[in-house]
Order: structure tokens, then sequence, then C-alpha cells
């Protein structure tokens, strides 16, 4: 299948497997890419030195193109894009902040830039300052996903920019593809369906809390990492979004964070005080980590939270990306068919 995505980023199929902190790691970002996708590494929880080796590490995985994510908001998030421009990674994708420096400097060494973003405004933000495509975030994607369903987000969207549209947030299989083209996107980005590949280090038991799950057992609130953010419905998950965590707390675990990826106390504590505007921000997004790690590496959703999209309620089991991206393109394309016949009866 061949759309503008597939043909600026060199690939064979227009699936994308987004950045998601300890699942989007070498070895699923290799299988996404060698499947015909592209795979993208979740840089957030790394320090530079574990970025390089992972970018190393995709490259003896795969010949493929891959890309890596970069939370610009994030302490630490600028040192990992510096090393991913160093090693040349060919798709850099950024997202909660200004990346008009990462966008020049990729350019230099013909690789490509996707902004993530979830209103029109930051649409034509990022193309004028010279993004290669948007990755555009429905209300019904996993963690930060915007107000707006995808349904109406990426059309809006798509009729105001030049380059391309990937959609992501309520797209798990060959009808949401056939859907994403419809709306005027060019690909689709399946964090959920991915994340439970058997590729996937998702623990088993939040894979198998996934599959037993509907498209209503999600939360979407502001009250667990600051930002609106969805989440599995989990006893859990439903008493750390009842309120907003109390600021001194938040500091306390943030610190706890900061142990978690490796990165110096100072430093975060530093990285808040540049940005004393988003200081609380910075502190609850901190705060979150060690429960996000909980339920996504340790399989424990009585002390985790997990990001998961609606489209939990599309998936029923566990397979390989080669399998996922097979089935996604043959539903598709048969899809396609049925449509296209009602047309020229």
């Amino acid at each position: 299948m061949k759309t503008r995505i597939t043909e600026l980023l060199g690939i064979e199929a227009p699936l994308i497997l987004p950045g998601m902190s300890w699942i989007s790691t070498p070895q699923l970002v290799a299988a996404v890419s060698n499947a015909g996708g592209l795979g993208i590494l979740a840089s957030g929880p790394l320090t530079p030195e574990d970025t390089r080796a992972a970018i190393r590490e995709i490259r003896e995985l795969t010949d493929k193109p891959f890309g890596i994510g970069v939370t610009l908001l994030m302490p630490g998030a600028k040192e990992n894009a510096e090393v991913a421009l160093q090693e040349q990674v060919p798709v850099i994708n950024f997202s909660l902040g200004k990346g008009d420096w990462l966008v020049k400097r990729a350019h230099e060494y013909g690789g490509k830039v996707i902004a993530t973003v979830v209103s029109e405004k930051h649409a034509l933000s990022a193309q004028a300052i010279g993004a290669d495509a948007l990755l555009v975030t429905g209300h019904e994607a996993a963690a930060h996903g915007g107000d707006v369903t995808s349904l109406v987000l990426v059309p809006a969207i798509a009729a105001k920019v030049d380059i391309p549209v990937i959609a992501t947030g309520g797209f798990a299989d060959g009808r949401g593809l056939l859907a994403a083209l419809s709306l005027g996107a060019e690909g689709i980005a399946m964090g959920s369906r991915f994340a439970t590949s058997l590729e996937s280090p998702l623990h088993a038991n939040t894979k198998q809390a996934v599959i037993e799950r509907g498209e209503q057992d999600t939360i979407y609130s502001k009250n667990f990492d600051g930002l609106w953010a969805r989440v599995m419905k989990t006893p859990r998950s439903q008493k750390e979004t009842r309120r907003p965590m109390n600021l001194i707390k938040a500091f306390i675990e943030a610190t706890k964070a900061a142990r978690i990826v490796k990165q110096p106390v100072w430093k975060i504590m530093l990285g808040m005080l540049a940005m004393m505007d988003k200081i609380l921000l910075l502190a609850y997004f901190g705060a979150s980590v060690p429960r996000l790690k909980a339920a996504t590496i340790d399989g424990d959703l009585n002390k985790g939270v997990q990001f998961i999209g609606q489209t939990q309620g599309l998936i029923s089991d566990v397979v390989t990306v080669e399998e996922i991206v097979r089935r996604t393109l043959a539903q598709a394309q048969s899809l396609h068919a049925q449509q296209t016949s009602l047309f020229t009866q």
C-alpha cells in the first residue's frame, strides 16, 4: 500500500508504532519496522547513554527506517534528542515543546520530523516550522489525546495543512486504517494494538487485562499526571484520578521517579525551576512514573496505572507484530473492495 506517508518515510505499510515508555523498546521498534511499518523508540525513560545504545541496538535488529520519540517538556529530553541527531535517526517525533531546532538539524542529514498535535493551532504551527508530517491525536487515544474525537479532528486538520497526517486514537485494525484514509489521513498509529503484540514487553498480566476489558473501561482525567490522559479503568486508577495529588507528595514522588529513569534528582529539580510556569505539571508527570512502571513492567494493576486507548475494546488476542500488520492490511483491502462495489451497483 502506497500513501504519502509510506513514500515520505520509506516504509511499506502506513502503520506506526508510537513511542510508548517501557513499551516501544528496540525489540518492538525493530519488529514493526521489519514488518513494513515504522517503529518509534520511546526515549522518555532513557538516559542519553541508554538512548545511544538503544538506537544502535535497533540498527542491529533491522535495516529498515525507524524513529525516536522525544517529549520536549521533560527533563533530559533535549539531551536524548541531541543523541538522536548525532546518530542520524531517520525519523524524529517530538511532542509538548518547540521543535524548530529539531527540524533544522534533522533536515541537515536528510532526516524527517513528525510533530504530535492535538489541535489545528498546533498543527499549523508545526507545519510552519517545517515539520514533515503530523501525528494527530484524537480523544480516543491512550495517554494524552485531545478533547476532540479522531472522527472530527483528523479531517479538520487534514483539510488545513499540506503535509501528510498520521491519525492516532481509535485505530487498531483494517477498519480503522480504511476509515482514517477516508478522513484524509495517510496512515495510522496503533499504540494499544502493538502494545499487546507478542513482541511487546508489556507485562502478560496487563495484556490479559486489555483483552478482558471493553471500550468503555477507561478513564479520561487530568488528575493522574497533570495533563488530560486516558488510562485503563481499575480500582487503583479510579482512586488515583479521584482528585489531584497533593503538591508536596507529588514532589516527593517525582524524586523517586528520578531514580527509576536514572536521572539525578538535582537535574529533575533544575528542570522544574527552569520552567516555573510548568512546575506543577512536571511534578505530577514525575509522580506518575512509578505507577506507570508498576503496571507496564511489573504487571501489577493493584499498585500501577496503565495508559490505554479506547481501542482496548477491539483487541481480543496477543499475536505477532507481523500478524497484526498482515491482518490490518488484508482487512482494509477487503473492506475497500466491498465498499467500492456499493458505488458501482
